[in-house]
């Protein structure tokens, strides 16, 4: 028996409005059809080829595999080597224009190469077998709403609940499939040429990437990270979801398994930074505009996470014919977490909005309406205990993180009414302002750690805590700022780079102990340094977070330093969103001008 896919083995295509995960070994092993957060018709990711997956490759041993995106797009080519030639699988997901595709492409490189295609889809996350039959062109699996269609040259034949075929292709050769969903119910589309579709994918792909306006010597990366961030968004209504994934485990055999394909609020102000600060504008527009339209509505009523149309309630279950990832159970879908009270999300709310109108990005006539309303409700509730930024599945606390951003609510709302003329109750928000600052300075540090700590009154380190610099609580002089990177380094800190959020032996999340190192938390290392004039600490961290991306530039949420590999749903949005802001961070003066946004 082989041993299962790292979870760095896999590669991202989509359109951005779904995404699959491809492995090096040519296994299409998760995909949703048609939203990122539909079920999925390929699941082998989370069980075993039981549960669905398409897989293209050599019938030979194979003796060495290549992979790498064509160029700044996300076109993706894996070349097999094997004793008699080398072909490449081309790997991509055309931009939307009707009913979706995934087209699958073999071109013979060298010598001959016996290939062979296994088509074996299960809707419903595993649990729904298809009728499959031979259909001129190709074959047509049907199951409850769901029909895919696989249309290619090569003959096919059924095997049970299956389709397979085996053909060759010498030197320049190529064999085309194409797999389109529509709902079982309809007629299938027009058909789709599939060279006209990896042209057109190619030029859409190069005309965005090309838009980058970073030009600093992590180019490279930066450039991919904006890619998968955009291949992260659901174009329709410009939510961006956490991960295309659910439930890749935090802690291998663990139950640290979530479902990461909705949108975060927290996500706000570092997807804002990162697209405004990289050029694109229209992308920071049509996330805010998501994130307006997803808040509005009485402050009671906020949630932390949305769907991403705005849904609202994501009800989680547990889909126990998956045996999950390396058998961590249980696989979950739905996010329970979406109504907890986390005060952090209207600090980051309001960063977000403000940091919009400060770098000119045109206000909706309800925007500050709905701000208000948010901040009404945060004048009732700040004082009150929340599960925090971490979702915690414990007892609420109060946690210094979710302090600190209820602070950055009313900092951020006082400098609107000041900068932009806007009517608020300035007086009370400054009182407020104040008191939290204090109380803050007062419960949250620790003078025997001689850092802030995770809660009033703990012993506890929270990573939480570093982006205290960056949001301008406190300047980078300060002793208190200087004590807690210093503890964190010692007490949470992996070689050096890798920050772990907390010490899970704590108990503080109600959930079993063990986790990876979170790699934004990392990032957040990388800044603090950068932002208080330690630019060769900051380096040394952010390129050991480079030299962990996998061989295409992918991260997951999490890292374990011990055994060398990626953890959690994958790739990370969050991950990838501190990638490119920390590049920034790096540049001098491009920082500064958000700098003095917060100013």
């Amino acid at each position: 028996m082989t041993n299962p896919p790292l979870i760095e083995d896999y590669a991202l295509i989509g359109d951005c409005e779904t995404a699959a995960l491809v492995g090096r070994d040519g296994s299409l092993d998760w995909l949703c059809f048609p939203r990122f957060d539909s079920p999925a018709c390929f699941a082998a990711l989370l069980g075993t080829p039981e549960h669905g997956r398409w897989r293209v490759a050599p019938e030979a041993e194979v003796r060495e595999v290549r992979r790498s995106y064509r160029g700044d797009t996300l076109i993706l080519e894996t070349t097999f080597v094997t004793g008699e030639g080398e072909a490449t699988l081309v790997d991509f997901m055309p931009i939307r224009d009707g009913a979706p595709n995934l087209i699958r492409v073999v071109v013979g490189v060298r010598g001959t190469v016996r290939m062979r295609s296994d088509f074996a889809p299960r809707f419903d996350y595993g649990s729904a077998t298809p009728w499959t039959r031979l259909d001129h062109g190709g074959v047509v699996a049907i199951a409850g709403p769901d029909t895919l269609h696989l249309r290619t040259d090569v003959p096919q034949t059924l095997d049970g609940w299956a389709a397979s075929a085996s053909f060759e292709v010498k030197a320049g050769d190529r064999v085309d499939f194409v797999l389109c969903w529509y709902p079982s119910h309809l007629p299938p589309g027009a058909e789709t040429d599939p060279r006209a579709a990896l042209e057109a994918t190619e030029a859409w792909w190069r005309e965005w990437s090309g838009r980058c306006t970073y030009r600093g010597e992590y180019r490279d990366a930066v450039v991919r990270s904006l890619i998968t961030l955009k291949a992260l968004t659901y174009a329709p209504t410009g939510g961006i979801v956490a991960a295309p994934t659910t439930s890749l485990p935090e802690h291998i055999g663990g139950g640290r398994n979530w479902d990461y394909r909705y949108c975060w609020l927290r996500d706000a102000t570092f997807t804002l930074t990162a697209l405004l600060q990289s050029g694109y504008t229209e992308e920071a527009r049509a996330w805010r505009r998501w994130l307006v339209r997803s808040v509005a509505g009485k402050g009671d009523e906020l949630h932390i996470m949305y769907g991403v149309a705005g849904e609202r309630r994501l009800p989680e279950m547990e889909l126990p014919w998956l045996p999950g990832y390396e058998d961590s159970t249980p696989v979950r879908i739905g996010n329970g977490a979406y109504d907890q009270f986390q005060l952090d999300v209207f600090g980051e709310v309001m960063d977000c909005l403000h940091l919009a109108r400060h770098l000119g990005l045109d206000s909706e006539d309800d925007d500050w309406r709905i701000e208000r309303e948010l901040m009404a409700r945060l004048e009732r509730v700040w004082q009150e205990p929340d599960e925090g930024i971490w979702e915690v599945r414990g007892e609420t606390q109060h946690f210094v993180h979710s302090k600190l951003m209820a602070w950055v609510a009313f900092d951020r709302a006082i400098k609107d009414v000041e900068r932009f003329g806007l009517k608020g109750p300035v007086d009370r928000w400054r009182a407020l302002r104040e008191t939290i600052h204090a109380e803050i300075c007062e419960k949250g540090f620790d003078p025997e750690l001689n850092a802030f700590v995770q809660s009033y009154g703990s012993k506890e380190l929270d990573a939480g805590v570093l982006v205290m610099l960056e949001v301008g609580f406190l300047p980078p002089d300060d002793p208190r700022l200087a004590g807690t990177i210093e503890a964190i380094e010692q007490t949470l800190t992996k070689q050096g780079a890798f920050v772990d959020r907390y010490r899970t032996e704590s108990g503080v999340d109600g959930l079993p102990k063990g986790e990876g190192a979170f790699l934004l938390c990392s990032y957040w290392l990388a800044d603090n340094y950068a932002l208080m004039g330690r630019a060769d600490d900051a380096r040394r961290v952010f390129e050991a977070l480079l030299a962990i991306r996998n061989d295409v530039g992918l991260l997951a949420e999490e890292y374990d330093p011990k055994a060398r590999r990626q953890l959690g749903n994958f790739p990370q949005a969050f991950s990838h969103l501190g990638l490119i802001n920390t590049a920034w961070n790096l540049e001098g003066p491009r920082r500064e001008k958000f700098e003095r946004a917060r100013a």
